[in-house]
């Protein structure tokens, strides 16, 4: 189970004891938000395009967008996501839980969305459909291991206030 994989790789920091489980879906932005109470702006959704042998994953925040122009800018390349079938190949997790976590596979590259950093925490998933945690940005680009920030994403707020 994918949530467990998660788990294990949290527990190395002694953050897996801090996953939050609910007992409807979070598997979108708007369920993940209904599910916690805040804004969907505050899910770190996780987005899974062709990239290379592999993937890269663009940790996102929940009212933001790929912009092409910017992903073909960043990764040379169009901005072309992964069927389902190859997301899980690739990460170990269905879409619905996907995330930056006890990734399965090397050819994964991580990389989190300037839409992000306006927010003190956000709330990435955990693996599961019902699934996740709350993270500083700098929590979770440790974490993560994330590559670098990028800025690939358009119809977000950037006024440059920090939010809650």
């Amino acid at each position: 189970m994918s949530i467990e994989a998660v788990r294990t790789y949290l527990a190395r920091t002694g953050r897996d004891k801090d996953i939050l489980e609910f007992p409807v879906s979070s598997a979108t932005v708007d369920l993940a938000a209904q599910a916690l109470g805040v804004e969907p702006a505050r899910i770190a959704k996780t987005l899974s395009f062709e990239y290379d042998d592999g993937c890269v994953l663009v940790v996102t925040a929940g009212d933001a967008r790929i912009y092409n122009g910017a992903f073909k800018r960043e990764f040379g390349r169009k901005a072309s996501m992964l069927t389902p079938e190859r997301v899980l190949e690739l990460t170990g997790h269905a879409v619905g839980g996907v995330c930056p976590f006890a990734l399965s596979s090397k050819d994964v590259l991580v990389v989190l969305d300037v839409s992000l950093k306006r927010f003190r925490t956000v709330f990435p998933a955990c693996g599961s459909a019902n699934s996740a945690i709350e993270l500083t940005c700098d929590e979770l680009f440790s974490l993560s291991g994330a590559d670098r920030w990028v800025d690939v994403c358009k119809d977000w707020p950037r006024d440059g206030e920090i939010d809650s």
